[in-house]
């Protein structure tokens, strides 16, 4: 298995339980990180040697992400495993997949590469690379259909293990913060590139915020790979005192807030399915921008846009993201009058209809769909 970020980490390890229910023997290895390990696999690189995002940040480590696919692909082919799943990460391990699967390794993808939106010559790649592809969005495996690949739709992990009703008051509880105390999280990635571009505007954002609402504090999960950087990131802050920096902890602070101000990416799924308004913002290099904007085939970026299919939620993406505009659309989903009540509970209702198509039994799923591919690779 290779989960190349947090997100995939996640995702991978609720799989992992599912084939291990059925093949109690069976031993997973590859790369992953805390989430994956903690259900004993053998991580032989851990996930954020992989964590990058962009054309510009990738060519900073073009070299070392080369050589691990490489090294990888040769201890595969050479010692070759009952099956290779690829956790998202589509850029390298479809690649890798292709290989494998010319070589007669069975492999599967999990988390179709979002051909829909963006970069739909990839799928060509998909169809040599992968033998079957596990869809965690509904409308996916009709449009793979034509195109010859294999393709289920399992549901998405996280709408079965975030619950449909959220424990605010536990949550506040857990991390110490008062009921009646207005909370905004931060969630501004999992990546260090994201918190070199995101971080320092989120933080000027917190000043503005501040100067307007004296009262709110803010809670920030990072992920334990960029903690001690963010850790004193924020420290240099003039309103430190109120941010409260966590470690991992990202699904109690979002139970807990009462706005998020959240990285494009699958944070911002999560704080759909925690039913909770949100500010969505991204920034990276410009060259990567410029490249990234000529492959988008949609006007949205974040996911709960893309499924209700149209701005549910603000997008504030690479100039746009000011700390000034990102702070008044923060306020605006704090105000307290009719319009801000009603525009609140449309969006609930939007995020429960939602919640309610992505919730499936994903782990029973994947194994039953993929479980022929593993038998035939020799599954204990």
């Amino acid at each position: 298995m290779v989960a190349g970020e947090a997100s995939g980490d996640v995702l991978a390890a609720q799989l992992l339980q599912g084939l291990r229910a059925r093949w109690p023997k069976l031993r997973a290895a590859g790369i992953g990180g805390p989430a994956l390990q903690a259900q004993g696999f053998d991580a032989w690189w851990p996930s954020e040697k992989l964590a990058v995002r962009g054309y510009v940040e990738v060519l900073r480590h073009y070299r070392e992400i080369v050589g691990i696919r490489r090294h990888l692909r040769a201890r595969l082919l050479t010692e070759p495993p009952a099956l290779f799943v690829g956790v998202d990460a589509p850029d390298f391990n479809l690649a890798l997949e292709a290989d494998l699967r010319a070589a007669g390794i069975p492999t599967v993808h999990f988390v179709a590469p979002a051909v829909w939106a963006w970069r739909p010559e990839r799928v060509e790649l998909i169809r040599r690379a992968c033998d079957h592809v596990l869809c965690i969005f509904p409308f996916e495996p009709a449009l793979l259909a034509p195109h010859g690949i294999d393709a289920t739709y399992v549901g998405h992990p996280l709408a079965g293990v975030i619950p449909l009703r959220p424990d605010r008051a536990g949550a506040r509880a857990t991390l110490g913060i008062d009921d009646a105390q207005p909370l905004v999280a931060l969630l501004p990635g999992s990546r260090r590139a994201e918190i070199d571009h995101l971080l320092p505007r989120f933080l000027a954002a917190v000043a503005i915020l501040r100067a307007e609402r004296p009262r709110l504090r803010f809670v920030l999960p990072a992920v334990p790979a960029l903690e001690g950087l963010i850790r004193t990131r924020v420290a240099a802050s003039p309103h430190a005192a109120a941010i409260t920096v966590l470690r991992g902890q990202s699904h109690a602070a979002l139970a807990a807030c009462d706005v998020v101000l959240v990285a494009s990416g699958t944070a911002t799924l999560e704080a759909a399915l925690f039913k909770r308004p949100m500010v969505i913002a991204y920034h990276m290099h410009p060259l990567s921008w410029w490249l990234t904007r000529r492959k988008m085939r949609q006007p949205w970026v974040g996911l709960p846009n893309i499924l209700c299919g149209e701005f549910v939620v603000p997008e504030l993406l690479q100039d746009a993201a000011t700390p000034q505009a990102l702070a008044e659309a923060t306020l605006a989903w704090l105000a307290d009058d009719a319009a801000a009540h009603a525009r609140r509970e449309r969006l609930v209702a939007r995020f429960d209809a939602l919640h309610a198509e992505l919730r499936r039994d994903t782990a029973a799923l994947a194994v039953q769909a993929i479980a022929p591919l593993l038998e035939r690779g020799g599954a204990p």
